[in-house]
This record gives structure tokens, C-alpha cells and sequence, in this order.
């Protein structure tokens, strides 16, 4: 191995140089510096995010096989920097509130660990080190739940999420443990699948899989490893809620993707197919199911998202580029989609500290472009054209059904079935706003710079992602460099 090997690893030098500048200002800037900390990450790290858009990818495997860099990892990163940076933005003026602004820097150290945690994810062909990425982007998150350490529901939030961390993580490596063991000794994912697909198939690797599906779908929030979900949604401040819902998501379901592919395909087609239909159409239909019944808006959006995962997990069940390419775009769409609700959630909350459904009654008559925006990132995540959620689901529907089979036609008929629901309880935030009879709860007020500014970001993209196709041949060119 020579040095020359780090210049694949570009983005993640990326952030690492960006977590040292933060961390240095941080720690040797006097107070008057420190004010300027939030502006100067929020734009280095926005330019972070266009160099990485920029940089063409390489294609080489360094490290011996771990690392890869190809076009689709490139593009899933660039993808959930968006996100990373919609947060930011969302989260400016939190982080300098009285109660924050002291620490600060350490949300933004972090934040750009767990982010190079997912990266290392994304690029790992081998199981040693997308543990390491795994557990990067996992354990500073406990962290950050528990931010606002005056408040009860936080330490709760990240006491719930750091057990069932440690718990997956433990089933997550014990099920490695057995592959190893009967797979040729390698955990190199191209070995193991030639060791599968050479001969039988021990009892053990196939509760293996198991034991790796139930590690990889606590991150992705897969029934029934979901129950932590809305508890830490709930608890966790917003813009950290915020992060978990669509960038801890988005890097867990592309994993999940690559590990199944490359790693696990001869044995999930012949032992766990049928299981992995049941834990979307059960992820599905929980989720919608018992998001109807919440009055609390970040409770609301966490049973919004353990729906949208099996949404996204229809993409893995092609094992295809096109498969791949369309969840991948399904991924950035739904960034925009919910951080533009979560971008009026925060904008509220940091205003009034209201977060309940019933405090959105009659919000048009005192603050009409938040309800406009609302609107249109609601009817985004219900699927309703011309948004660019509709075509979203519409793809990712297209490339499942490609395949000719007819599991995956039930498969997509009880999604679109599980559709229509979603649309009735994505409605009721809207009929709050706009039809709900009395006076409206919420003063008109006028949101931070850094909050309009997420949010007209957002609505954009649902707007422009609906319109121009060249976003999705993009992710499905993309695609095709890995499967």
C-alpha cells in the first residue's frame, strides 16, 4: 500500500479537513470569533458539497479491496451532503440560542463525523470496514439526541437510541461472526458471494442474514426494529431529528443495497426473498397505520419515515441498476420533501415552541407562505402529481416491476394500496392549516434568514425534481457503474 491510495477517499478528506477547521476554530477563537463559527461551516460546507458534485470519480478499488469509488458512491454522497447542508441551514438559528450556543462547535464536530461514518459505509466492499463507518455515524448520534441536556425527553430520547444501537450492533456483528465462519474465512463482500454461490448453504449463514438484516434495519427503521423511532424523533431536538429522518436513512438503505448485492444475493434469493417482501408490506403498512393516530408533529413525521423506508426498500429487491438509480432518486426527493416539513417545523417550534398538530389550525391566515410550503412538501410525500414526489414513487415502482415477476407485482399493488392511506393522513396536516375552523394558534411571525432560505431550497426541489428528468438519468447512470 502507498499514500497515493487516500487521493479515492477525496470526499471523506473533504470532511475530515473540514471536522479539523471546525474544530480548531472552535477550540482557539475567542468569543468574538466564535460568532462567526455557524456562518463559516454552514459555507465551507457548502462549498464542500459543490467540490464533491465536481470531483469526477476515479473508479479505482484501493486499500486492497475495501474502498471503492465509482459513480454511484460519488453521487450518494454528493446527495446526502445536500441534505447535511439543508440542515445546517435549518439549524442556524437553534444553535445559537442561549441554551446551545456554548456548544455549538461540538454539534458541528458531530455532525461531520457521523457524515463520514455514512461515507465510509457507502464505499466499503469489505465488512470490517463498513463496521467502522457504521459505528462512526451511529454513536456520535446518541450524542447529538441528547443535546439539549436540560431537557428530560432528550436524555430519554438518547438513552432509548444508544440501547438499541448497542443491541443491533451486537446482532449486526454476530451475524458476521457466522459469516465468516462459513463463508472461506473473508469478509470481503465479492468473496463471499462466490464462497455462497459455490456450494450448499449452512442453516447458521441463513440466521446470519437474518441477524444482518435486523442490524442494517434498526439505522433504516424497519418494522419490527422501528419501536426506538418515534420516542427519539420526539425527544431529539428538531434539527437532529431532522438528520436522522433522511441522511442516516438515505446512507443505511444504499448499504443495504450494496451488502445485499454483492455480498448476500445467491443466498437472500434463495432463503430470505419472501421474509424481506413481508418486513416492507408489515414497514409500509405500521407505518401509515399509526401515523393517522399522532397528534404530535415530529411523532407524525417518525411514522412518516418508517413508512417512506419500505418505500425505499423496493428499490433493493431488484438488485438492478435501474432499481438502484430509481431509489437513489427516491432518496433525494424525499431529503427535500421532509426537510422542507421539518424546515417549517423548526421555524415554528424555534418561534413558539408549539409542535402539535392541533397548534397548525387556521396557520394560512397568519403565516401563508409557511402553510404554502407545508402544502407542497405534504403533498410531495403522499405522491400527488405534478410534485416531485409522485414521480419518485412512479419510478421506483417502474423499476420493480421490470423484473417480471409476479411477487414483485403484489408487492408494488399493496404499496400503491398503502398509498391512498398515506394520502388521507398527509392530508390532515393540511385540512389543520387550511380548512380547520377558529382562530389560528400560531402568530404571524417572520422566520430567520437561514430558515427561508432551507426552505426555499426545499420547495425547489420539489418543484424543479417533478419537472426535469435529467436528475433521475442521472442516478440511474450512476447506478450502472456498480451493478
Amino acid at each position: 500500500m502507498d499514500y497515493s491510495q487516500f487521493g479515492a477517499m477525496l470526499p471523506e478528506l473533504i470532511i475530515l479537513g473540514l471536522f479539523f477547521i471546525v474544530f480548531l476554530f472552535d477550540t482557539f477563537s475567542n468569543e468574538g470569533g466564535k460568532k462567526l463559527l455557524t456562518p463559516v461551516t454552514t459555507v465551507l460546507f457548502g462549498l464542500a458539497t459543490v467540490a464533491i458534485w465536481l470531483i469526477p470519480s476515479c473508479g479505482d478499488t484501493v486499500f486492497g479491496g475495501m474502498y471503492v469509488d465509482d459513480s454511484a458512491c460519488k453521487a450518494m454522497k454528493a446527495i446526502l451532503n445536500v441534505g447535511v447542508f439543508i440542515v445546517l441551514l435549518q439549524s442556524a438559528k437553534w444553535v445559537e440560542s442561549d441554551e446551545v450556543a456554548i456548544r455549538k462547535g461540538e454539534f458541528y464536530e458531530l455532525l461531520l463525523v457521523t457524515l463520514f461514518g455514512m461515507y465510509l459505509m457507502i464505499s466499503a466492499r469489505h465488512f470490517l470496514l463498513f463496521i467502522i463507518g457504521l459505528e462512526s455515524a451511529s454513536l456520535p448520534l446518541a450524542a447529538m439526541v441528547a443535546f439539549n441536556k436540560k431537557h428530560y425527553e432528550s436524555h430519554e430520547a438518547a438513552v432509548k437510541y444508544i440501547l438499541t444501537a448497542v443491541f443491533s450492533s451486537a446482532i449486526l456483528l454476530t451475524g458476521l461472526s457466522f459469516v465468516y465462519a462459513f463463508s472461506g474465512g473473508s469478509l470481503y463482500f465479492d468473496d463471499i458471494r462466490a464462497e455462497l454461490s459455490s456450494g450448499s448453504t449452512p442453516g447458521l449463514l441463513i440466521c446470519a442474514l437474518a441477524f444482518m438484516i435486523a442490524g442494517i434495519g434498526f439505522k433504516l427503521s424497519l418494522v419490527p426494529f422501528h419501536l426506538w423511532t418515534a420516542d427519539v424523533y420526539q425527544g431529539a431536538p428538531t434539527a437532529i431529528t431532522a438528520y436522522l429522518s433522511v441522511i442516516s436513512k438515505g446512507a443505511a438503505a444504499f448499504a443495504f443495497f450494496v451488502i445485499f448485492v454483492q455480498a448476500f444475493g445467491t443466498l437472500y434469493s434463495a432463503a430470505w426473498e419472501w421474509m424481506m417482501y413481508a418486513v416492507i408490506i408489515v414497514t409500509i403498512t405500521i407505518g401509515n397505520l399509526f401515523a393517522i393516530r399522532q397528534k404530535n408533529m415530529k411523532r407524525f413525521m417518525a411514522f412518516s419515515s418508517i413508512s417512506q423506508a419500505g418505500y425505499i426498500m423496493l428499490g433493493v429487491m431488484t438488485e438492478s441498476a435501474l432499481g438502484l438509480g430509481s431509489m437513489m432518486f427516491y432518496i433525494f426527493v424525499y431529503v427535500v420533501s421532509n426537510l422542507a416539513v421539518f424546515s417549517v417545523i423548526s421555524a415554528i417550534e424555534n418561534k413558539t415552541g408549539k409542535v402539535g398538530m392541533d397548534d397548525y389550525d387556521g396557520l394560512h391566515k397568519t403565516n401563508p407562505w409557511l402553510s404554502f410550503a407545508m402544502t407542497l412538501a405534504m403533498f410531495s410525500l403522499a405522491g400527488i402529481p405534478p410534485f416531485a414526489g409522485f414521480f419518485s414513487k412512479i419510478l421506483i415502482f417502474t423499476s420493480v416491476t421490470a423484473s417480471d415477476s409476479m411477487a414483485l407485482y403484489m408487492l408494488v399493488l399493496v404499496a400503491l394500496i398503502n398509498t391512498i392511506i398515506s394520502l388521507y393522513y398527509y392530508l390532515l396536516v393540511v385540512k389543520a392549516i387550511w380548512i380547520n375552523p377558529g382562530e389560528a394558534r400560531i402568530e404571524s411571525f417572520r422566520s430567520a434568514f437561514s430558515e427561508r432560505l432551507a426552505l426555499w431550497l426545499c420547495v425547489g426541489g420539489i418543484v424543479f425534481f417533478g419537472l426535469v428528468s435529467g436528475i433521475y438519468q442521472f442516478c440511474v447512470e450512476s447506478a450502472a457503474t456498480l451493478v
